[in-house]
């Protein structure tokens, strides 16, 4: 019997032979369609106020333009766990409140005004706040503003998908009623004291908001009182304040200050990571492709491939990657090269 025919026979019993795929199931490297790219706010911005001509939030349910990856059409993926996507809220208006078994955040890129109403409490949303929502929490947006509010959402769509495991609940009520004081999640968790008594459960960090105010006074001081990294400038992770992990289960979430001039020395990890400029202006190599960014630009970087940030002036990056997962699975893994700490 040839081979050919071998494998036809066990074809027809749903069999496959190892040896023919293994080279394309275990690889010596990290290997994806996922490819780096670059969204500019510019061209984007424009799309999502037209959608607000053509659909209400309500209408919508979530007025998103997805950030689809160019290697992956079709996938709703902007890495090959993850998902982004552009979210509009217009004056007076709401998106209805749901809940689902996706974890997400929420950098906000433009606007005031705007709120989501995140487990009872009202959480304002202003340019650079890091606002989540973890699994099976209910959830709207709306805005009292007087313009547009825009921000980037990051959801684990396709890890949840993989094991196929999502749920979504929709609530009769379009807006959930506010049963927390504003900036109760913030006052309870986020001083390094906890209240006796009051201990939330599960693995996403109970803090509603991380707003900007806070995160860019703590850049400016590390900047002012130590040298920058040589891989990543003066760079801050956002924890969980009960367990000093990651802000949530299967995503991680930085915010890193590039000072004026400033070029880092390459460095590549296994998490695909998702990048939005949220102030200054610079540059970023991959491998050998080169994307320049202001603020509200959007650039996602593959799994190992060579990174590194040039900034033209004085820069703020937030990002978000499946880091969190990966290291609870004990598969992240990172590389460094070019300059080495003193």
């Amino acid at each position: 019997m040839s081979l050919d025919a071998y494998y036809d026979r066990i074809g027809d019993h749903h069999l496959a032979a190892l040896w023919t795929r293994l080279s394309h199931l275990i690889t010596p490297q990290p290997r994806s369609d996922c490819r780096a790219h670059r969204w500019r706010y510019t061209d984007v911005r424009p799309e999502l106020l037209a959608a607000g001509e053509v659909i209400t939030a309500e209408e919508a349910e979530r007025r998103v333009l997805i950030l689809e990856n160019p290697g992956l059409p079709g996938s709703s993926k902007v890495t090959t766990s993850l998902y982004a996507g552009m979210q509009l809220v217009l004056p007076g208006e709401v998106a209805p409140s749901h809940r689902h078994s996706q974890s997400a955040l929420r950098i906000i890129v433009e606007g005031s005004g705007a709120y989501s109403v995140v487990d009872g409490e009202r959480v304002t949303m202003e340019t650079g706040d890091l606002v989540l929502t973890p699994p099976m929490t209910w959830h709207d947006h709306g805005s009292d503003g007087d313009g547009p509010t825009i921000w980037l959402d990051a959801l684990d769509i396709p890890v949840v998908g993989f094991f196929d495991a999502s749920f979504l609940e929709r609530s009769t009520e379009a807006a959930r009623a506010v049963t927390r004081p504003d900036g109760d999640s913030l006052n309870r968790y986020g001083a390094g004291l906890l209240p006796v008594g009051s201990r939330p459960s599960g693995g996403a960090s109970p803090i509603a908001s991380y707003p900007y105010s806070r995160t860019r006074e703590v850049l400016t001081r590390l900047a002012k009182d130590s040298a920058p990294d040589p891989w990543h400038g003066v760079k801050v992770a956002y924890t969980n304040p009960l367990t000093g992990g990651d802000v949530l289960s299967t995503m991680s979430a930085w915010a890193q200050l590039l000072p004026s001039g400033w070029i880092s020395a390459p460095y590549r990890s296994t998490d695909a990571t998702v990048l939005i400029a949220v102030e200054g202006r610079g540059r970023t190599h991959i491998d050998d492709q080169v994307f320049d960014w202001r603020a509200g630009d959007v650039v996602v970087t593959p799994s190992w491939s060579w990174v590194r940030h040039e900034a033209d002036e004085e820069s703020v990056l937030m990002s978000y990657s499946d880091q969190a997962a990966q290291r609870a699975l004990g598969l992240w893994r990172e590389e460094r090269t070019g300059a080495r700490p003193e």
